[in-house]
C-alpha cells in the first residue's frame, strides 16, 4: 500500500484494502485483548487484600474481559473460505398472508438495527411490497468484514406466533418468513448461458425521486435450469442493475454448486420447498408467552422486544457457531 503505483488500479487497491480490514479485524482486538490481560495482571501484583474498592473494580473489569474473550474465541470458528466475504442477505414472506409480509417487514428491520449496531454497511438492493402491509421479499448487501460468516447462522426459516394486527376478531396467528445468505464472491468460475436465463424488467418500487417509477431500470432474472431468482432496482440504469443481479446470480449458483445447496434448502423448507410450519430455526412468541427460541441449539431469550429490535442477535449467531463446530467434531 505505501508504493506510489498503488491507486493506479483502483478496483485490485481496493481488495487489498479490503483484505488488509479483514485482517486487523482479527489481529487488532487480539492485541487488545493480550494488553488488557497483562494491565489487569500488573494491577493485581500491587494490590493487597485491603484494597477493596479497586479489587472490587478489578473484578468488574476481569468479567468483562472474560466476555470479551469468549466472544474472541467464538469469531475464531469463522474459518471457511467464504466467512470473511460480502453477503447479500435475502427475505421472503412465506405461508400467512399478510402476516407473513408484514412479519418479513418485521425481520429486515430487525436485521438492519443489528447490522447498524454491529458496524456493517449495508444496501436495500432490491425489495418487493405488499399491497397490504409489509414485503414480499428484500434483499441486502451487507459489506464488511466476516459478514456472510456470521449470518449464515440466519439462514432458513423463521416463526412469529401473535396476536395479528390484521384480524378483526384478534386472534393468535402464525406467521412464516425465510431467511437465505450468499457471499460476494470476487472471483466466480462459472458458466451461466445466456439461453437459460429468463430477464424481466420492470419500474423500481423505491419511494420519492424523479427517476423512481417511471422507466423499467429494475431487472430480476431467472436462472431457468435451477429456478434460481436474482433481482436488483438500487440502481439508476438498467444496465447497472443488471450487472448486480448477474453478479448475485453468479454468486448463488457457486453456493448452490459448491455446498449442494438444493439439498439444503429442502432440509430447511421441505421437500416442496414450503416457508411453513415444521422448517423453522427459529420462533418468537409474543402470546400467549414471551420467548424467542432457536431450535437447532435450544438457545432461549425471554426479552423478545428487544430481539426484535436488533439486540442480542449476536448471541444467537456464536451460540450457532459454537453448536456447529462441537457437531462438526462430533462427525
Amino acid at each position: 500500500m505505501a508504493q506510489s503505483t498503488f491507486w493506479e488500479d483502483k478496483e485490485k487497491a481496493q481488495e487489498v484494502v479490503d483484505s488488509l480490514k479483514i485482517l486487523k479485524s482479527t489481529t487488532e482486538p487480539y492485541y487488545r485483548l493480550e494488553k488488557s490481560l497483562r494491565d489487569a495482571q500488573d494491577v493485581l501484583g500491587i494490590l493487597s487484600d485491603n484494597d477493596t474498592d479497586e479489587l472490587t473494580e478489578l473484578t468488574a473489569q476481569t468479567e468483562k474481559l472474560s466476555k470479551d474473550i469468549e466472544h474472541f474465541q467464538t469469531r475464531t470458528l469463522l474459518n471457511e473460505k467464504n466467512d470473511p466475504s460480502n453477503a447479500f442477505m435475502s427475505i421472503h414472506a412465506g405461508s400467512g398472508g399478510t402476516d407473513s409480509c408484514d412479519w418479513a417487514n418485521m425481520l429486515l428491520r430487525m436485521y438492519t438495527r443489528w447490522l447498524d449496531r454491529s458496524g456493517f454497511s449495508y444496501q436495500l438492493v432490491d425489495i418487493l411490497q405488499d399491497d397490504e402491509a409489509g414485503i414480499k421479499r428484500a434483499t441486502l448487501f451487507v459489506q464488511g468484514p466476516f459478514a456472510f460468516g456470521l449470518l449464515k447462522a440466519e439462514i432458513g426459516v423463521h416463526r412469529l406466533v401473535r396476536i395479528s394486527p390484521f384480524d378483526a376478531n384478534k386472534r393468535r396467528h402464525t406467521s412464516f418468513a425465510s431467511v437465505d445468505v450468499t457471499p460476494e464472491l470476487a472471483e466466480i468460475k462459472i458458466d451461466i448461458k445466456e439461453t437459460d436465463l429468463q430477464i424481466d424488467t420492470y419500474r423500481s418500487s423505491g419511494a420519492g425521486g424523479q427517476h423512481v417509477n417511471k422507466t423499467e431500470s429494475a431487472v430480476r432474472i431467472t436462472h431457468i435450469p435451477t429456478g434460481a431468482v436474482v433481482a436488483c432496482q438500487i440502481e439508476r440504469s438498467q444496465h447497472a442493475n443488471r450487472r448486480v443481479a448477474m453478479k448475485m446470480l453468479a454468486s448463488k449458483l457457486f453456493t448452490m454448486k459448491e455446498k449442494e445447496h438444493k439439498d439444503e434448502l429442502k432440509k430447511m423448507y421441505g421437500e416442496k420447498g414450503e416457508i411453513s410450519w415444521g422448517y423453522q430455526i427459529r420462533s418468537y412468541v409474543l402470546q400467549p408467552y414471551t420467548m424467542v427460541k432457536d431450535h437447532r441449539t435450544d438457545k432461549e431469550v425471554g426479552n423478545v422486544n428487544a430481539v426484535l429490535d436488533g439486540e442480542m442477535i449476536e448471541d444467537f449467531i456464536e451460540t450457532y457457531l459454537k453448536w456447529r463446530a462441537g457437531n462438526a467434531k462430533r462427525i
